[in-house]
């Protein structure tokens, strides 16, 4: 505990050092905010006329007022702010300087329709004019005070550059210490804009007068501030914190929420007496970073009102701080009791900040080190905070132009209320939270253009969804028609779209229906969303970007998502389910059956549709085509407990042979079509084929006797089976958690396969990392989009520290501190090579789960260091392209889709294949370009290989024995590729739906420098070896005439190739190609091949011409049955002698 301890102060210690300038950079601050000060006072005595701010002025509307007056130096300058309190915290160090504006400015009634404003921007701009012409000044731009456009603000960069505070500037903000009658401007009472009434009657102005007694008592403030902060170190530090904490959070540090200076005063109030005096000079800088937190969060102070003044001398009444409770949303009097410094600040920005105080003492309880990563270091913004972004493009909009722009508010910040307003009475209980916010000071403002650049960035929502039973309904209830004033009030509302209803429990309401598709839910709230801005706005819908459902792309096939097929395939298994449970002609009785493809789990990119040749009778429509590929869904069985079961590991798998054969056989008997072998039992029925697999426990305790004798490495059947299981049970469970989770992981295994990394990392390792984001969200809540989703994965998968931290993934919240203690030693064991050999560590991806503490279940061996570090740096480029696209849109060539097209030229060498000949062409995003390089081998297509079959009512018996069950061409090559150059090249490839296969060199290093320069042959002479090892399939190589770095340009064909009983578990050919080429061309398949340096010679294997022409049975013969049920009486006496005499070595492609 103690150690822990000091490694969050340690880490504290070193953000402080990083966030806070040095006493040398600080003091050349000073000196540089000096200069600026007696630059500013000797601005000699000068005339001013409106036309030194001619837009400014107008936009104010007073143009026709008389605003000349002689201007004189300010009799103050003072340094204000973080400098002045010693809390300067990186990035944002500039200086704040307090020019106090004479009171011979002004007349005494300069307070009303804002003549203050525009004679505060006149001095200003004399001072502009006067710091352009010093050589001391390099640049002076114009601003404004917390994106108030009536108060500009001079940001004055010195000459002389600070190295170590780059950036640097000085802020000029004008002061207006005593220069009206405080009564004049009444917060609750006086209207001070005569144009600003309602019904003819002129309307208190709280806002405008805030705004001048704001700068009246602005020195007085900042006074207070540093004398409270001054000598204080502790407090100094935890100031700091909390601004890195808040900056951190981009919609809370914002205009209408946090800024340092709101920090501070509340800082400051909390060690008060009014405060409770619960900050003290004896806490730490965590400490009191923790009571700020609480109190933003917990507290009950926020709605009586916050005054800082000691209860001794207070002059304000209790009359009067409810004046400014019920007034604005947030009040916080100042010291002197005439200012609400937080008058800015909206309800929906402190329940946000509430949220977000609420979420960071979870992190500071919860998470490892104090939350110090979670808190200080990881980016809460927009994009990733909410689970839906909507940008409203407001420019030119009549209602944004019917109004002007300064009345006692500004114009953007009504829209802001508007907008805000019109969402939650649209989307209701559908969300838990709306952020609105309207950045609308131009980044470059040139003061004579007035506001007319204001606004021009697109208005921002962002949108947190509520529970998705409640955001994905589609019917809105409104009021019964009997309460007629709500139903008028309603129908107003929602025009076109209100209806009358009567619901089954017989009521009859006012209504809206949002009917869509199943799989089309999540798109609910952006058409509700865009139906009430277009309507009440004046909007087109080309103003809306709702950034809700732009990846769907990805997983749509024909324009729509095979998900939406799933309640087929859970009623497929159900119905599978149960005829297995009712089998009674097999010596056991099934159990258990559980499935274990990801597309009963829901993470299945593409879940498989329902075949047309896969139902039990042929009574339905058939399509013109099907495809010829039918991919087996894998099923688990466990049968009832036994003594008889083998010990022998060979005998056991040979008797659950026996038990599938018998298995098969029954079910064929039952009407359903079966194709069975030794190897394996597929199962076709309701449209979808399952290969089932029996489970015995006894198998576990076998493996673990052989791992101790060394006599075998990899993981048993029965333990991989068991391991899967687990994993789909767990991942079962947490999909029933949070819906969302399916639809990111899907989007993250097509992004993982879209950039080629299939070969490196199992679909479960994704799923694991996905399922984190869920368990371990902070500092964000769990995401509710696909979009919010996707993006985390991306960032956590770019971000996570692999190489010294375990993932610890504990779904079921199953892990205690001793389980805990046990993975940290197991990573520790893992990293125990680091120092020796930093680059080949395995796993180096720990990922540890309640089954699998020691991370050997899906990373074991992959993916290496070196490719993760590389899905790292591509998860890195994605995720900020992806929170581009979100908060800007898209622009130019970075689009949406460039998310998942992978750039070919990171490759040495790159197989493009035919699209047309994949076995699933329909699952291809993108079709690869050629990249640039030198042709090696280049051929055309062989006709003999369809992705698809055509279909007739006359033929489907033939038709269904064409069928190739787990069979896919490119699956094939990369295994014969791998077979044939193990240690040669590393091969990445998209197994959900590419045509591009890439290849890399390995690196030399790994071998010894003269072995590596012995082995290495010509590229171009392997890619030719690659060529001959997929003939029939490679169509060109290309190689760059010079350079090994980058070979670009193979190319690949697939031609006919037979499905033998590797795909459907037989030794076996399983069916007659449509038409039958000779012997000789079906296993050199060279079609129009063309080699650069000759044709090779075209060698037959003459043990594979035994099995062409063979088909496979839909059934087996009665005495075959009979062989293999017996099989089991001689298993024991044969067992021995199988395990003692050891296989000489087969080629790999013999079977």
């Amino acid at each position: 505990m103690v150690s822990a301890e000091y490694s969050v102060d340690l880490k504290l210690s070193t953000l402080l050092n990083e966030a806070r300038p040095s006493a040398a950079s600080l003091r050349a601050a000073g000196e540089a905010v000096d200069a600026v000060a007696q630059l500013i006072k000797s601005v000699p005595p000068q005339q001013v006329a409106p036309e030194a701010a001619s837009g400014f002025v107008r936009d104010l509307g007073l143009a026709a007022e008389k605003l000349t007056f002689s201007f004189r130096p300010p009799e103050v300058v003072r340094l204000a702010g973080s400098h002045a309190a010693g809390a300067v915290a990186r990035p944002d160090v500039a200086a704040d300087l307090l020019v106090r504006l004479p009171k011979e400015c002004f007349h005494e009634k300069d307070f009303l329709n804002h003549r203050y404003h525009a004679k505060r921007c006149l001095y200003l701009c004399v001072i502009e004019k006067s710091l352009n012409s010093s050589h001391l000044i390099r640049k002076v731009s114009w601003s404004t005070f917390q994106d108030e456009a009536r108060k500009p603000v001079l940001h004055v960069y010195p000459a002389t550059e600070i190295a170590e505070l780059p950036g640097f500037y000085v802020r000029i903000i004008p002061s207006a210490s005593s220069l009206f009658d405080v009564s004049k401007l009444n917060l609750s009472t006086r209207n001070n804009v005569r144009a600003y009434t309602k019904d003819g009657i002129n309307q208190p102005t709280p806002k405008y007068n805030n705004s001048i007694l704001e700068d009246m008592f602005l020195e007085e403030n900042a006074e207070s501030i540093s004398c409270t902060f001054a000598n204080w170190k502790a407090l100094q530090e935890a100031l700091v914190l909390l601004k890195v904490w808040a900056r951190q959070r981009t919609s809370i540090y914002a205009h209408d929420c946090l800024n340092g200076y709101l920090i501070s005063a509340i800082l400051v109030f909390l060690t008060m007496d009014s405060g409770g005096s619960i900050i003290t000079r004896s806490m730490s800088r965590r400490q009191i970073f923790r009571v700020a937190i609480n109190f933003f969060a917990t507290s009950k102070i926020w709605s009586r009102g916050l005054v800082l003044q000691p209860i001794k001398k207070r002059t304000i009444t209790k009359e009067y701080i409810a004046h400014l409770v019920r007034t604005f949303d947030v009040a916080i009097c100042d010291v002197s009791g005439h200012v609400n410094v937080a008058f800015r600040m909206t309800t929906s920005a402190f329940l946000e900040l509430q949220d977000e105080a609420a979420c960071t003492l979870n992190c500071l309880d919860k998470c490892r080190d104090g939350g110090f990563e979670e808190l200080f270091m990881t980016k809460v913004d927009f994009a990733a905070k909410f689970d839906s972004c909507l940008r409203v493009n407001l420019k030119g909009n009549s209602k944004v132009t019917a109004l002007s722009f300064c009345l006692d508010d500004e114009s953007w910040r009504v829209l802001e209320k508007d907008v805000q307003s019109l969402l939650q009475q649209g989307l209701t209980d559908r969300i838990k939270m709306i952020r609105v916010l309207w950045r609308s000071t131009p980044s470059e403002w040139n003061i004579m253009d007035g506001f007319s650049e204001f606004g021009t960035s697109p208005l921002v929502v962002g949108v947190m969804l509520s529970l998705l039973e409640k955001s994905y309904r589609f019917v809105d209830i409104g009021p019964n028609p009997e309460n007629r004033d709500e139903a008028i009030k309603f129908r107003k509302f929602w025009g076109k779209k209100a209806e009358l209803r009567r619901f089954k429990d017989g009521a009859i309401a006012e209504s809206t229906v949002w009917e869509t598709e199943t799989w089309e839910k999540h798109t609910i709230i952006k058409r509700i969303s865009d139906y009430v801005l277009t309507k009440h706005l004046l909007l087109r819908k080309e103003d809306l970007t709702h950034v809700v459902d732009q990846l769907d792309f990805c997983l749509l096939v024909g324009g729509k998502d095979p998900v939406s097929s799933s309640g087929a395939l859970l009623g497929a298994f159900d119905n599978l389910t149960k005829q297995l449970r009712l089998l009674d002609d097999i010596p056991l009785k099934i159990t258990t059956v559980q499935p274990l493809d990801s597309a009963f789990r829901h993470t299945s990119v593409y879940p498989p549709e329902p075949h047309p040749l896969a139902y039990e009778k042929s009574s339905q429509k058939l399509p013109k085509f099907a495809p010829t590929c039918i991919r087996s869904l894998e099923v688990m069985i466990q049968l009832e407990g036994s003594g008889n079961w083998p010990l022998d590991p060979l005998a056991m798998e040979k008797t659950k042979s026996a038990f599938l054969l018998r298995i098969g056989e029954s079910l064929a008997d039952r009407g359903m079509f079966v194709t069975a072998s030794e190897d394996e039992v597929n199962v076709l029925t309701s449209g979808y084929s399952f290969l089932l697999k029996i489970f015995h426990e006894r198998g576990l305790v076998v493996q673990k006797q052989a791992a101790d004798a060394n006599t075998q490495s990899d993981p048993s059947e029965d333990k991989e089976l068991f391991l899967r299981s687990q994993h789909s049970s767990m991942i079962n469970g947490l999909h029933g958690r949070y819906q969302v989770y399916g639809p990111v992981v899907r989007l993250a295994k097509r992004w993982i396969s879209a950039h080629l990394f299939s070969s490196f990392i199992s679909e479960e390792a994704i799923e694991l990392v996905v399922a984190y984001l869920f368990l371990k969200p902070f500092p964000f809540h769990a995401p509710s989009s696909r979009v919010a989703g996707f993006l985390r994965f991306l960032r956590l998968l770019s971000s996570f520290d692999w190489t010294f931290s375990p993932m610890v993934v504990d779904i079921n919240n199953d892990f205690n501190l001793k389980d805990e203690k046990e993975i940290n030693e197991k990573f520790m064991l893992s990293r125990r090579s680091y120092e020796q050999n930093p680059h080949d560590i395995e796993p180096a991806m720990f990922l540890a789960t309640s089954y699998d503490k020691s991370s050997e279940a899906w990373t074991k061996h992959s993916p290496s260091k070196s490719v993760l570090k590389r899905m790292a740096s591509y998860a890195k480029s994605s995720a900020e392209l992806l929170t581009n696209l979100i908060v800007h849109g898209q622009s130019g060539q970075y689009t949406w889709e460039c998310l998942f097209q992978t750039p070919l030229s990171n490759y040495d060498a790159v197989i493009l294949l035919h699209q047309e000949k994949l076995c699933r062409p329909q699952h291809v995003l993108f079709p690869a370009e050629t990249p640039n390089g030198k042709m090696v081998i280049k051929g055309n297509p062989s006709n003999d290989f369809h992705p698809y079959m055509p279909l007739s009512q006359s033929v489907v018996r033939s038709s269904r024995d064409k069928l190739l069950l787990n069979f896919d061409p490119t699956t094939c090559f990369l295994r014969d590729l791998k077979c044939a150059f193990p240690v040669t090249f590393k091969l990445w490839h998209d197994s959900v739906g590419g045509d591009a296969i890439g290849l890399t060199w390995e690196n030399s290093k790994k071998r010894g420098r003269d072995e590596a320069e012995e082995a290495m042959p010509d590229p171009a002479s392997i890619l030719k070896e690659v060529g001959d090892v997929g003939k029939g399939s490679p169509k060109g190589h290309g190689v760059p005439e010079l350079a090994i770095a980058n070979y670009d340009e193979m190319h690949a064909i697939f031609s006919f190739g037979l499905a033998t009983g590797k795909f459907m578990g037989s030794s076996e050919p399983m069916c007659t190609p449509p038409s039958a080429p000779s012997v000789e061309d079906v296993f050199t398949q060279e079609s129009d091949t063309v080699i650069l340096d000759g044709p090779p010679k075209k060698v037959v294997d003459e043990s594979k011409k035994l099995n062409v022409g063979k088909r496979k049975r839909g059934t087996f013969a009665q005495d075959e049955l009979a062989a293999f049920t017996n099989m089991i009486v001689s298993m024991k006496d044969v067992a021995k002698a199988i395990r003692d005499n050891k296989p000489i070595d087969i080629h790999p492609q013999l079977y």
